[in-house]
């Protein structure tokens, strides 16, 4: 007996599980990984509402000096991010912007900096199965341009370029790594290839940031670092002057 649908389970059919509709979101998202990153985003919101909770993922929509703005944690690998970010594009957000961590690949990249991504290396399990090995993925422009504006007015130390993404943490191997440098990544993290690649065949703009947890080059690990926990902070009130000034606020 052959499958008696074309795909089991479509994005979709995801937003439509999760009861959520395009009404119910804003033009814009602002996706952390982990809850507790989400928990303080929520805090910068006026009057947020639970759009939906689903396994550990929760979606909350509220305003921000009255922009219409959603939330979610999006996801902290490939196939998790591959989840949220289908139902995002779905629900059709214009809008999406990843507040994530990334391990630096450059010297001079330090712990508690802030990595802008304008295209992905995909390593990434996931994407293959939506795209070809010559597919490019990029993030949009003038959403990590204003990024990486807003970095810059901020007075942080901000950097952008190309980042690596893969599945295998504890295989950055020296010869794995040597060679995405060789192909110019400065960073590497666990999803910006999955959520650019998905709403770029939505035709959805995206742009992901980045705070510097580590360093893969010097081995330093900088996840109790109170600079890094700075980064962390920053890089959601980037997200939201972005999201002002795309408003022209």
């Amino acid at each position: 007996m052959q499958m008696q649908k074309e795909v089991h389970l479509t994005g979709k059919d995801l937003t439509e599980m999760v009861q959520l509709r395009p009404q119910d979101v804003g033009k814009y998202a602002i996706v952390p990984g982990p809850r507790d990153r989400l928990d303080v985003l929520l805090k910068k919101f006026d009057n947020p509402v639970k759009n939906f909770t689903f396994m550990e993922y929760s979606m909350y929509t509220g305003t921000v000096e009255g922009i219409k703005i959603t939330a979610v944690n999006g996801g902290r690998f490939s196939t998790d991010t591959s989840i949220t970010t289908e139902v995002m594009c779905n629900a059709q957000i214009q809008n999406i912007i990843r507040v994530g961590t990334a391990g630096s690949l450059d010297e001079n990249i330090k712990v508690g900096d802030i990595f802008v991504v304008d295209e992905v290396i995909r390593g990434d399990g996931v994407t293959p199965y939506y795209v070809d090995k010559d597919f490019k993925t990029v993030a949009d422009k003038k959403i990590v341009d204003t990024l990486y504006e807003a970095g810059k007015e901020m007075g942080v130390n901000i950097h952008r370029g190309k980042a690596w993404t893969t599945d295998a943490l504890l295989r950055e191997t020296r010869e794995i790594v040597e060679a995405k440098r060789k192909e110019g990544a400065l960073a590497v993290d666990m999803v910006s290839a999955t959520l650019l690649t998905i709403a770029q065949i939505y035709n959805i703009k995206a742009g992901s940031i980045l705070a510097v947890s580590d360093n893969v080059v010097t081995g330093e690990m900088g996840f109790m670092n109170p600079m890094y926990y700075m980064a962390e902070a920053n890089i959601l009130k980037i997200a939201l002057e972005t999201v002002r000034k795309l408003e022209g606020k």
